[in-house]
């Protein structure tokens, strides 16, 4: 019975990690900006703040995205805890961690958005 339910388990998070991975291109395209003339004359500056934004961007959606698989891993780990106490507080302690690693991943997204407004000056 233990293995039927671990082969299930298996298959679901599977399953859930690829859904997971093939929805996320779909948000990273999900806007995408008209190519622009470059200035001579604030060039570098706009080059810099425009990686810098996408690069804090992309690692911001990256730990987003292991919070959310930390947090379906939690779910999984107390549901099929069958009542341990060692096990239950695990997985609580997992889910609890993933919900403060998302709310870190929002405010860290806003921080920067931000920061780089206030410092480029395009509030």
């Amino acid at each position: 019975m233990k293995n039927y339910m671990r082969n299930n388990v298996l298959k679901i998070s599977a399953l859930l990690t690829l859904a997971m991975l093939t929805a996320v291109p779909r948000v990273v395209f999900a806007q995408l900006e008209p190519p622009q003339n470059p200035d001579d004359s604030n060039l570098p500056s706009q080059l810099i703040d425009g990686a810098f934004v996408t690069i804090a961007n992309i690692l911001l959606l990256l730990i987003g995205a292991v919070a959310v698989i930390m947090l379906i891993i939690g779910g999984f780990r107390y549901v099929i805890s069958g009542g341990d106490s060692n096990a239950v507080e695990g997985a609580k302690k997992t889910i609890l961690y993933a919900l403060v690693g998302i709310v870190v991943a929002f405010l860290a997204f806003a921080a920067v958005n931000f920061l780089v407004g206030q410092l480029t000056g395009s509030v």
